[in-house]
This record gives C-alpha cells, sequence and structure tokens, in this order.
C-alpha cells in the first residue's frame, strides 16, 4: 500500500480549498442575490435582463478559485516537497477565504441593487460599481496566488 506524503496531503487540502470555499461563496452569494431579485420580478417582471445581470456577479469568485485550481494542480507530485506543499495549502486558504467572504458581501450588495430596481429605481450601473469592490478583493487573491505560484519551481 502506498503512502502519501506530507506535501501531497497539503497541497490537497490547498486544492479542495480553493474550488471548495470559493465555491460555497459563489453559492451564498447567490442565493442572496438571486432571492431578492425574484422578489424584484414579482413588482417588475419586464426587469427580468435587468435583475439577471444585477444578480450573477458572485459566481465569479468560483471560477477564480477554479483558476487557482487550474494553475496549482499542476504543481502535484510524488516528488514534491513540503515546502511547495504547503505553497499551495496557503494559496487555496488566501483564494478561498478571499472568495468565501467576498461572495457573500458581494451578494447582499447584488440584493440591495435588484430591490431597487424592482421598486422602479435604475440602480443597475451603481449597483454593479458597489458590487465591483468586494470583487476586487478575490481578484486581489487571485493575482497574489499566480505571483505565489512563482515560488513553487519546477
Amino acid at each position: 500500500m502506498e503512502t502519501m506524503s506530507l506535501a501531497v496531503i497539503l497541497a490537497g487540502i490547498g486544492l479542495g480549498l480553493m474550488v471548495g470555499l470559493s465555491g460555497v461563496g459563489s453559492a451564498i452569494g447567490l442565493v442572496i442575490s438571486g432571492s431578492t431579485a425574484i422578489g424584484a420580478l414579482r413588482k417588475r417582471p419586464d426587469a427580468f435582463g435587468t435583475l439577471l445581470v444585477a444578480s450573477v456577479l458572485p459566481s465569479t469568485q468560483g471560477i477564480y478559485g477554479f483558476v487557482a485550481f487550474f494553475i496549482y494542480s499542476g504543481y502535484v507530485s510524488s516528488s514534491m516537497s513540503v515546502y511547495q506543499g504547503a505553497l499551495v495549502l496557503g494559496a487555496g486558504i488566501m483564494v478561498g477565504l478571499a472568495c468565501l467572504v467576498s461572495a457573500i458581501y458581494q451578494g447582499k450588495v447584488c440584493a440591495s441593487s435588484a430591490s431597487a430596481i424592482g421598486s422602479g429605481h435604475d440602480t443597475l450601473v451603481p449597483g454593479l460599481v458597489m458590487a465591483a469592490l468586494p470583487e476586487f478583493y478575490a481578484i486581489l487573491s487571485l493575482v497574489a496566488s499566480i505571483l505565489l505560484s512563482g515560488l513553487m519551481g519546477k
């Protein structure tokens, strides 16, 4: 029976956190924004396209987690060092947590915009601008993880 090295275990946990936490954050953010958009549609059925745009933004954090996973999964091998495994774990924690939290709060911003749209206000563009603020930190974590991948060697 083959035993896994500590490095591969650390890397596996990191990869799981990248995709898992960012996906959970996106799912929660989408439920928050989408639920409000559904309520707004009851008031303004003609605003479906606008409300759809206003509510889908939290999905991007899940994509960022997958991009980080794709970048780091190529480094995982039985010959990797504990240092490399720890780097993948660190990147997973960084991307996973940043995407989890930013997607949830972005969902709240999008929900507020959807609610205002449902009340007859033209808040799509201001809502998108405000929703971009928590998005920035998810992007920043992805960029930092890309820069961190330069320390992986190989």
